[in-house]
């Protein structure tokens, strides 16, 4: 479950517990709605717990410098269709 599917828990649950005023026989909807709300909660501090944990620092890379080997000019090897 992402971190969506934890927000969507929460709305629900939030839904339920305030927003509503049905009577279901056996069910306290009031009790679901803040069961569904723990349970986004966790799973919101579960998923930043491992998306911390996930993200690598890594060190500076030092730049590559290439050298390339310097040319004499010896009027043989100048460059003009040698």
């Amino acid at each position: 479950m992402g971190l969506g599917g934890c927000i969507i828990l929460i709305a629900a649950g939030a839904i339920l517990t305030f927003a509503t005023d049905w009577d279901m026989q056996g069910v306290n909807l009031d009790l679901v709605g803040v069961i569904l709300m723990i349970v986004g909660l966790i799973g919101v501090a579960t998923f930043s717990s491992i998306a911390r944990r996930r993200r690598v620092v890594m060190p500076p890379s030092t730049p590559v410098i290439e050298e390339r080997p310097h040319h004499t000019q010896d009027g043989y090897h100048n460059g003009y269709g040698s």
